[in-house]
């Protein structure tokens, strides 16, 4: 495969990039989930939309990443599943979905993998668990969003499964890549602090009401059953939070 990009999941996929030669993954663009810069989503669009010309010219398939988060989906009153209508809440979620479609229309063969939150080593310092560590050692206090769930993942499984679903030859496909487990920030937060042993208190904020968001992963099982077995289930999150505890490595890219 060729990678576009050289962040955090670039270099994950590095040693599967001798793989699925028909393959050109983008991985590279907007990160932060919080991000608003229209320049950078400009920037992003741009790259897909001529990146797409050149896979759709050339007859290969391009691989975009897309969000399974709750600003993307928008609230639903069950696990959002790749079928149901998408209403983002946050300008970064809109971003993905306008990606998503402009992709669809390019005419290039394409597999749209929706990525919950990654965890693992060397992680750029402004999301989710460096910024949770970074606060938890360094200030007084951790502010929560009340009500505020995250699916964590690990970054080897999910190019595990990437590997997996690039294997079956799809085209055409959006597919959630998540572990299913909607765990409360507070509990992630509170498992952090007993592993680092700090002593930052957790502020819960009040931003409305705050929907419980759970990712389908229905599809993605179905299309890989080894998926089912990667130790998704009870204790899996915290199993990852140990691990990035023990090596966090930090960047600031």
């Amino acid at each position: 495969m060729h990678i576009i990009g050289n962040g955090f999941l670039a270099r994950n996929l590095r040693p599967i990039a001798d793989r699925h030669p028909d393959t050109v993954v983008l991985a590279a663009g907007v990160s932060w989930a919080s991000g608003t810069s229209a320049d950078d989503f400009a920037r992003e669009r741009d790259l897909l939309a001529g990146t797409a010309r050149q896979c759709a010219a050339d007859g290969r398939r391009l691989v975009f990443f897309s969000t399974s988060s709750a600003g993307f989906y928008g609230p639903l009153d069950r696990p959002a599943r790749e079928d149901v209508q998408v209403t983002p809440v946050t300008p970064y979620g809109a971003h993905k979905l306008a990606q998503e479609e402009l992709l669809r229309a390019s005419g290039a063969d394409h597999l749209i993998l929706r990525l919950s939150h990654l965890v693992g080593p060397a992680q750029p310092d402004h999301q989710l668990l460096p910024s949770l560590v970074r606060q938890l050692r360094e200030e007084d206090t951790v502010r929560v969003h009340r009500g505020a769930t995250r699916d964590l993942i690990g970054v080897a499984d999910v190019v595990h499964a990437i590997d997996g679903l690039l294997g079956l030859g799809l085209r055409g496909v959006t597919v959630n890549v998540a572990s299913g487990i909607s765990s409360p920030v507070g509990e992630i937060v509170d498992h952090l602090r007993y592993r680092l042993g700090s002593s930052a208190r957790t502020e819960y904020v009040d931003v409305g009401h705050v929907h419980p968001h759970t990712i389908s992963v229905e599809k993605l099982h179905a299309l890989l059953p080894a998926c089912a077995v990667l130790g998704f289930g009870g204790g899996y999150h915290r199993r990852l939070l140990d691990a990035y505890v023990a090596r966090p490595q930090l960047v600031t890219a």
